[in-house]
C-alpha cells in the first residue's frame, strides 16, 4: 500500500495511484486518519484516493470555518483541483454522505459515481426532542459521544473499542467544530438540487444501523438517485470500515471501478 500526505501540514491523507480518483469525506466522529482499515486494502495499483479532513478535523483542527456543507464541498473541490482531478468519484461516510452529495450538487459534471456509507441523506436527519439532546451535547459530553457510537452500532460491540472511538473523536476535532457540523448534516435539505441525478449511486449500510440503515436507504437514497443501488452487509452497524471492512472495500471497489 502507498500512503502519503501532502508536504503541507494541513494536507490530505492519499492512498494508492491507480486510474480510478476517489474523493474520501469522512463522518461526524472520524477524520482524514479516520476510516478504521479501509486504506490499508485500498487497491493501489486501481485506485486514488484522497481523504480531506474538514476545517477543525485532523491536521486542520486549527483552520478556521464556518462548518458548513457548502464549505465542506467547496474545500474537496479545491483539493481535487490541486491535484488535477477533472472528474472524480465520492465515497463519504455518515455525515460524509451527505457532504459527498453536496459536492454533487455543486459539481455535477465532475462526479463520476457517487458512494455512501451509512450515509446522511440529503434531506438531514429528523430528531426527537431526547435524540437530539444526545447529540446536541456530544460536542460537550464524551459520555455521549460512547452512548451514541455504542447505540448506532446495534448496542453490541465491546467497551473498549467505544472508548477508543470516543478518544479518537475528542484528539482529532475541536468542540467548536464538532457541535457546529452537527446543524450542518442533521438540518439541512438540499434533496431537490441532487434528485434526479442519472450518477451511478450506492449505498452501503450495516445490518445494525438502527439510524441510517436499510428502511432509511430505501426512503431517500433510492428514491433520490434513478440508478442507484443499496448493499446491506452483515454483522456491521454504523462503522463498516471497522466493523468488516475487507467487504466493505470490496463493494466498495467493484462499483468504483465498474
Amino acid at each position: 500500500m502507498t500512503v502519503s500526505s501532502t508536504n503541507t501540514a494541513t494536507g490530505p491523507v492519499r492512498v494508492g495511484h491507480g486510474p480510478h480518483k476517489v474523493l474520501a469525506l469522512h463522518g461526524w466522529f472520524g477524520s482524514a486518519r479516520g476510516w478504521g482499515f479501509l486504506p490499508d486494502l485500498i487497491d493501489p495499483e486501481r485506485f486514488s484516493w484522497a481523504f480531506l479532513d474538514y476545517r477543525g478535523y485532523g491536521a486542520r483542527r486549527d483552520v478556521a470555518g464556518d462548518h458548513t456543507l457548502a464549505e465542506i464541498s467547496h474545500d474537496a473541490l479545491e483539493l481535487a483541483d490541486s491535484l488535477g482531478w477533472d472528474t472524480f468519484s465520492v465515497v463519504g461516510h455518515s455525515m460524509g454522505g451527505s457532504a459527498a452529495q453536496r459536492v454533487l450538487a455543486d459539481a455535477p459534471d465532475r462526479v463520476d459515481r457517487l458512494a455512501g456509507i451509512s450515509p446522511v441523506p440529503a434531506g438531514g436527519v429528523p430528531f426527537d426532542l431526547q435524540a437530539w439532546a444526545l447529540f446536541d451535547g456530544a460536542a460537550a459530553n464524551p459520555a455521549n459521544r460512547r452512548a451514541i457510537i455504542d447505540l448506532t452500532t446495534g448496542n453490541r460491540l465491546s467497551g473498549r473499542w467505544l472508548e477508543e472511538m470516543v478518544r479518537f473523536s475528542l484528539d482529532h476535532s475541536t468542540p467548536e467544530a464538532f457541535g457546529a457540523y452537527l446543524t450542518a448534516w442533521a438540518r439541512t435539505d438540499f434533496t431537490d438540487e441532487v434528485k434526479g441525478n442519472e450518477v451511478p449511486a450506492l449505498a452501503v449500510v450495516g445490518e445494525h444501523d438502527p439510524a441510517l440503515g436499510a428502511d432509511t436507504m430505501r426512503g431517500t437514497w433510492l428514491r433520490h438517485y434513478p440508478n442507484a443501488r443499496l448493499e446491506v452487509l452483515a454483522n456491521a452497524g454504523h462503522y463498516a470500515m471497522y466493523e468488516t471492512p475487507v467487504r466493505l472495500v470490496t463493494v466498495l471497489e467493484d462499483f468504483l471501478g465498474a
